[in-house]
Formats: structure tokens, C-alpha cells, sequence
């Protein structure tokens, strides 16, 4: 499973990457972007939490 941010929807407040910055920054114009890799198990939890809290719902985890 890995994360992805919907660029377009994304509105930049870093609620993702402070919840989960394993997976999820913020990129040089100030939006999320999520990490290439497979989410490990450990950090399915904060990675789900950033996708539940995301403001906008920009968040998919897949």
C-alpha cells in the first residue's frame, strides 16, 4: 500500500506530514506529496490517521 496526495485538492496546511512524516512532506510549493515506497506496517496506523484527518480529502491510501 503506499499514499498518494491529490496535488489539485491539496490546500498545504502539513497535517499529513506532521502526522506521519515517514510517508507524507511537503514539497517546495507548499502542497503534500507521499512517498514512493510501500507503507511498512508500522506506520500503516499514522499513515491511515493522516488520510482520515486530511481536511480536504486529498489523502488516498492504495
Amino acid at each position: 500500500m503506499k499514499g498518494f496526495v491529490d496535488k489539485d485538492t491539496c490546500i498545504g496546511c502539513g497535517l499529513c506530514a506532521g502526522v506521519c512524516p515517514d510517508i507524507f512532506e511537503m514539497d517546495d510549493n507548499g502542497k503534500a506529496v507521499g512517498s514512493e515506497s510501500e507503507i511498512e506496517e508500522k506506520l500503516m496506523d499514522d499513515a491511515k490517521e493522516a488520510e482520515a484527518g486530511c481536511p480536504v480529502s486529498a489523502i488516498t491510501l492504495e
